[in-house]
Formats: structure tokens, C-alpha cells, sequence
């Protein structure tokens, strides 16, 4: 098979899954098997991928399976896929979500859809990912929204019409900066090249422009980016979009949904306008360290557990723009691994809390004690995948956070030190809300919650094995992140950036 089309499978495979489930909708349960089946194939397809890149480009940190297509000219419209190790590590993660998703969060309220729904919005995220032209990436970073909006409202909470609106409302408008400044960016670049327009990546990164303009078109992708993310103050949808969304869609907003905006901000703010980054440098950095104090004392006093995680994935966000904006290579690298880690905690904290919802009722924290007592093999898994966020040395969070915090330290220490108190603060709250959901004497129906049954277990055990395995031996994942970000770092060095 020519390598080119792999990348083409990664984006089709999910929308052929879709229409499988549409074909099969009428036959109880086969949508969910064809749904299935599709996501075993798609993160099958992503690690075949992943390893072949490496075999490939032999850890240069280029560019790999790289496809152009011009599909019109004068309007700059082109097919444009290719994948380097930041972008290969997203590619594994979405695909892996997807499976995590399905599998351990299903829902069997007008299934065919839901789950059609999930697989169009796998092939969005995944074509957003693999983008190598700049409007191509707006476009299918666009395309996120429908399948987003149509999972949260139609198989969310009681408030799920408004979590849905209010979710589409913020990253459409935040959006509209982006796409003004896309279409800038290439007309600026045909006007100096005296060329064709084109949204390619690589040439627009090499687009010559003033501090000023640097500075207007940052802003403009940035804000798009920050609303995705979310990065303080652009947050506010998150909350209720997290806690309104049905398990599987609060699993793709925070594992794979925020990703998009951290990615963005790193591939096209941080490599296309490093002129701006001088001037733009202190005030996201300031923004990220807010984020992260902001996200980490509202969790303390959050009343429900789905809101909890999305405060908790707020200051989490906070630390990976942190690296991506410090001027560090390690601190980069260490925001890239994050990315991946978050996600996975993520699906782990949010199937738990589908488990306990299924059970109780509610995920309201009141509503839970002791269950500890009732449910151990639970307990012990919360308390994984909880100190795996806290960043205990020896699991996952930790390599992610020692590494933004000291490539942070190098170059902006005020803002490391700032930082770090938020690592305090997830400690406190996480265990905090332990404390409260597990331990105690359980009453009533908390007496009476069954443990994590045997489906469960090996739902969560992708999770837990992930969790240990970059905690205790990260370096093949570091090794394939680390030319990559030193590819982009050569680019934007001479603007400052700490080798």
C-alpha cells in the first residue's frame, strides 16, 4: 500500500463506519458492533502509522507521507495531508479515545446516531490533525462543531440545549478570527511571493511580515485556539458543556476536542508568526498561570464530579500552554507529551464517573460515600488514574509536568514558580474529592453500589497500563516527540526560543 494512503484511511475509515451504522440502524445493535469495529480498525491504522513514520524518517523530525492535491487553484483549495511526531502522537490518541469511548461509555438512546456521530466527529478530528494546508485544517476544524453540538444536545443532561448552544456560540465566533486571519495570511503571502494562493503550511511559514502584522495575526488564530483549549478566560463553555454532555462526548470534548486548540496554538501560532512571540510570550503565559491557579481553586469548591474534571482540565490546559509558550525545548516537549497524557487521564476519570453515574443516579458529590467499602476494585482505579493527575512521580502526569515546569524555570521563572502552585492545589482537591466519594462508612444506596465489573476492568486497563508505561519508561514517546519540536524550534529560534 503507498503511504499516502494511509493518511486518507485514517480520515475515511470513521465516515464509512458512520454510513455502516446508518445502514444498519434498523437492526438492534448492529450500528454499535459496526461502530466497534470501525474504532478496533482505526487505532489499528494509527499505530501502524505511527510505527511506519518512525521506520520512515528514522526520528528526523521531518515531515512524512506527505500528499498535495490542488483541488482549485485560484481559490487555494487543496488536499493537503502530511504527519510529523507532534501530529502522530494526536493521530494515536484520537483513535484510541474513539475505541475508549465507545467501548466503556455506551449509550444505548437512539444508538445508530450517537454512535454515527461519534465516528463522524473521530474523522474530523483526526483530518484536523493531519492538515497540512492551513485552510484545509479551518475547514475540518470547523466541521468539529456539528457532530459536538449534536452529541451534547441530543443525548446530554437536563440542561443540554444550553451547554450546546453555548459550546457552538463561543468556538464558532472564536473561529471567525481565525478564518479572517487565514484568509490574510495567504493573500499577504501571494502579494510578496508575486505567486499563486495557497494555504500550504510550509509556505506560508516562510511568509515575510512586520512585527505588527505578526502580532494582529496571532492574536487572531490565538483567540480560536483559546476557546477551544479552553485557556482562561475563553473557558466559560467548558464547565457546562463537560458536566451536560453524555460520558462519551465529555470524553472526546476533554481528551481529543481541547487537544485541537493546543495544537493549533503550537503548530500554526507558535510556527507560523514567531516574530509576535516576543511581545505575546508574557501576556499567554500570564493567561496559562491563571488558568491553572483559576481551574484548581474552583475544583475545590465544585459541587459535582463531571465539573470537577472540567475545572481540573482547565488547569491542565493552563500547563500545556505554559510549555508550549515558555521559549524552552524541553518545556515544548514536556507540553506535547502532556497533551497525550491529559487525554488519557481524561477518559479515565470520565469512564469512572460514567460507572458511578450508571450506578447512583447522579454525579453530584453529595451524593457519594464510602464506597470504598462496596466497590474496592473502583477505589483502586480512581485512585490510578487521581494520582496520575496529581502528578505522582513514577506515573504519567509527572514526566509531563516536571518537564513544562523546568523548561519553564529556565526561561521564565516567575511564571514556573507561579505554576507550581497549582500542582499543590490538584493534590488538595483530587484528594479532597476522594475523601469524600470513597471513604467513610456507605449508606443507604452507597451500600449497595456493586464494584467495577469485569467489562469495566478491562476498559480501564488500556488506561491504568498507559498511565504506568509513560510514567516508568517514557522515552520511546519522548524520543519520536523530540526532533519534531526541534524542527519547529529552528524555525522560531532566532525570535528567542531556548535550544
Amino acid at each position: 500500500m503507498h503511504s499516502s494512503l494511509y493518511l486518507l484511511l485514517l480520515i475515511v475509515v470513521p465516515l464509512a463506519g458512520a454510513l455502516a451504522c446508518a445502514l444498519l440502524r434498523k437492526i438492534e445493535g448492529w450500528s454499535y458492533v459496526a461502530g466497534l469495529v470501525t474504532a478496533v480498525i482505526e487505532t489499528v491504522l494509527a499505530v501502524l502509522v505511527a510505527v511506519l513514520y518512525n521506520d520512515h524518517v528514522k526520528n528526523a523530525g521531518t515531515w512524512d507521507f506527505m500528499t498535495r492535491h490542488v483541488l482549485s487553484a485560484p481559490l487555494g483549495l487543496a488536499y493537503d495531508v502530511a504527519l510529523d511526531g507532534i501530529s502522530m502522537l494526536m493521530v494515536v490518541l484520537t483513535a484510541l479515545v474513539l475505541l475508549l469511548a465507545l467501548w466503556g461509555a455506551r449509550d444505548k438512546r437512539r444508538e445508530p446516531a450517537f454512535v454515527g456521530w461519534m465516528l463522524a466527529l473521530t474523522s474530523f478530528t483526526m483530518a484536523s490533525f493531519l492538515s497540512h494546508d492551513v485552510l484545509e485544517f479551518f475547514i475540518f476544524f470547523e466541521l468539529t462543531l456539528v457532530p459536538s453540538y449534536f452529541i451534547i444536545a441530543g443525548w446530554g443532561g437536563a440542561q443540554r440545549a444550553k451547554a450546546a448552544l453555548k459550546f457552538f456560540i463561543y468556538t464558532f465566533a472564536g473561529s471567525a478570527f481565525l478564518f479572517i486571519g487565514i484568509l490574510y495570511l495567504g493573500f499577504l503571502h501571494q502579494h510578496d511571493t508575486q505567486g499563486v494562493l495557497t494555504f500550504s503550511y510550509s509556505a506560508l511559514s516562510s511568509t515575510v511580515m512586520s512585527h505588527g502584522t505578526a502580532v494582529w495575526l496571532f492574536l487572531a488564530f490565538a483567540v480560536a485556539f483559546a476557546v477551544k483549549s479552553p485557556i482562561w478566560p475563553f473557558h466559560t463553555w467548558s464547565p457546562i458543556a463537560y458536566a451536560e454532555a453524555p460520558t462519551g462526548g465529555s470524553i472526546e470534548l476533554s481528551a481529543v476536542l481541547a487537544k485541537l486548540g493546543s495544537y493549533g496554538l503550537l503548530r500554526f501560532g507558535v510556527g507560523l508568526f514567531p516574530l509576535a512571540l516576543a511581545t505575546m510570550r508574557p501576556i499567554v503565559l500570564t493567561l496559562a498561570v491563571i488558568g491553572i491557579l483559576y481551574g484548581s481553586l474552583v475544583a475545590c469548591a465544585t459541587p459535582d464530579m463531571k465539573r470537577l474534571v472540567a475545572y481540573s482540565s482547565l488547569a491542565q490546559m493552563g500547563f500545556i500552554t505554559l510549555g508550549i509558550m515558555a521559549g524552552s525545548k524541553i518545556a515544548m516537549v514536556g507540553a506535547v507529551l502532556l497533551m497525550f497524557n491529559h487525554g488519557i487521564i481524561t477518559v479515565g476519570f470520565f469512564l469512572i464517573i460514567g460507572f458511578l453515574e450508571q450506578r447512583r443516579g447522579s454525579i453530584q458529590i453529595k451524593d457519594m460515600k464510602g464506597l470504598q467499602g462496596p466497590a474496592p476494585i473502583m477505589a483502586a482505579l480512581f485512585t490510578i488514574v487521581m494520582l496520575a493527575s496529581i502528578g505522582l512521580p513514577g506515573l504519567s502526569g509527572f514526566v509531563s509536568e516536571y518537564l513544562i515546569l523546568i523548561g519553564t524555570f529556565g526561561t521564565h521563572a516567575w511564571w514556573g514558580a507561579a505554576a507550581t502552585l497549582g500542582v499543590v492545589a490538584a493534590a488538595a482537591y483530587l484528594l479532597w474529592l476522594y475523601q469524600r466519594v470513597f471513604q467513610g462508612k456507605a449508606s443507604g444506596a452507597n451500600a449497595e453500589i456493586k464494584d467495577a465489573t469485569t467489562k469495566e476492568r478491562w476498559v480501564l486497563v488500556p488506561v491504568v497500563a498507559l498511565i504506568i508505561v509513560l510514567g516508568v519508561f517514557p522515552k520511546p514517546v519522548l524520543d519520536r516527540i523530540t526532533p519534531s519540536v526541534q524542527q519547529l524550534i529552528h524555525h522560531v529560534a532566532p525570535q528567542g526560543v531556548n535550544k
